[in-house]
């Protein structure tokens, strides 16, 4: 899986990688060891970043590209459009629940 570095690299391609809720993302991280579900790893991931809003700015672009690393990490193909639905949706719906968000995310393979 990935690590908090990583996203942080990911969320500078957009923007300086300020963190503005670093806790989030921490309690994101130490609950990726408690499940083996990929889909669910990342949905911890995403709810920290889109609705806790882990970055001061580039959220929205950073749960997008780390949604499409992890998809290619694994192999699985994914429609990038639907990635861009996906992101808008869990923000604008303000979609909390994790199993909610991994099952949003499992929609966007092909």
């Amino acid at each position: 899986m990935i690590n908090k570095q990583d996203v942080i690299e990911i969320n500078k391609q957009f923007d300086k990688g300020t963190m503005v809720n670093e806790a989030s993302l921490d309690f994101a991280f130490s609950n990726l060891q408690h499940t083996k579900n990929w889909a669910k790893q990342l949905a911890y991931l995403i709810r920290a970043i889109l609705i806790d809003h882990a970055f001061e700015e580039g959220n929205k672009r950073t749960a997008a590209a780390l949604i499409m690393t992890i998809l290619e990490c694994q192999k699985v193909a994914y429609n990038p459009k639907k990635v861009d639905e996906t992101v808008l949706t869990i923000l604008k719906k303000n979609i909390a629940d994790i199993n909610k968000i991994g099952r949003l995310i499992k929609d966007v393979i092909q």
